[in-house]
């Protein structure tokens, strides 16, 4: 999808943003052509290294980076910048509230985008806005991990095993989904790390003091986020570790009540089956209460065990 702002239904040559959306490679060939630049295709929006990624030459300014997965999809997706004094060409492959949100900036009557660098800081602008909304809900997501492991996990013994550990891997998958996330958001802090302060240099002659001094409090705003995202990361790890914890110690419960289990158990089948060898020469077959006595040390082998792993803080 070809969109063009202003939409004034002529030539390209006249938009002052045209917004490219998951285009055909028709769409794609006609605004190379109109503008005379080389528009990237999403393999070369892909790449990772520098070089292709920040780009320059004869005014014109190619910029990528990968933005986290927005909505249902998977994954981060490119997006691309083509910038010069009288144009910015955006390629892009998913729906994203920043360019929303400059669209119809770029159409109000009052106060509307006068240049294109105008556009790319208010696209800017809105992708650091959407990352810091993003950690925001990652933070309160693992506020939420954090008080149901240390407070219903360490205070509360749980008898039902099945339904915790239900709920222990309900909190991994919960963790996992978190540091995913925030995996995506640190490849998108960084892409605009990168592109933030090489297109404020690359045109400092023409961007205006007004958006160098937009780009200059990003810039600063992205150190935040990536410090907060380096905070989050370290939490979730945390976490991670701490609900991997209970869960070796619930494991290590269910042993020791197992083993506890054996060893008691070992006594009372001792006397049973000794006394169930029917040998004349056994006098307690001809004892009047050989059978209540035979109880009685199986019952006495099983108490024993019991009160002496009580006194020892075993069970």
């Amino acid at each position: 999808m070809l969109n063009r702002f202003p939409d004034s239904g002529g030539s390209l040559k006249g938009a002052l943003w045209i917004d490219l959306f998951n285009p055909t490679g028709e769409e794609t060939k006609t605004v190379s052509s109109a503008l005379s630049i080389s528009v990237p295709d999403r393999a070369e929006l892909e790449e990772i290294e520098s070089s292709s990624r920040l780009q320059a030459e004869k005014g014109v300014i190619q910029l990528s980076l990968p933005v986290s997965a927005h909505g249902e999809e998977p994954g981060p997706t490119p997006v691309g910048f083509v910038l010069s004094e009288k144009f910015l060409v955006t390629v892009r492959y998913t729906e994203m509230q920043a360019f929303q949100a400059a669209a119809r900036q770029c159409t109000k009557q009052s106060e509307p985008l006068t240049s294109s660098a105008a556009v790319f800081a208010a696209l800017i602008e809105g992708m650091v806005d959407y990352g810091a909304d993003m950690l925001e809900q990652i933070a309160g997501s693992l506020n939420g991990v954090s008080q149901t492991v240390f407070r219903r996990y360490s205070n509360t013994r749980q008898h039902n095993i099945a339904r915790s550990n239900k709920r222990m891997r309900e909190t991994l998958v919960t963790v996992g989904v978190a540091g995913e996330r925030l995996s995506q958001i640190r490849e998108s802090i960084l892409g605009l790390q990168r592109v933030v302060p090489y297109a404020a240099d690359k045109a400092k002659d023409w961007m205006g003091s007004e958006v160098a001094a937009r780009l200059k409090t990003v810039s600063n705003d992205l150190q935040s986020l990536s410090d907060f995202e380096v905070h989050l990361s370290n939490k979730v790890q945390f976490l991670l570790d701490a609900v991997l914890g209970f869960i070796n110690t619930e494991q290590n419960d269910i042993f020791k009540v197992l083993t506890i289990a054996s060893v008691i158990g070992i006594p009372p089948t001792f006397i049973a089956s000794m006394y169930g060898m029917n040998f004349k020469s056994m006098p307690e077959y001809d004892w009047a209460y050989g059978y209540e006595w035979g109880l009685f040390l199986i019952v006495l082998s099983i108490v024993l065990p019991v009160i002496w792993f009580k006194w020892r803080g075993w069970w």
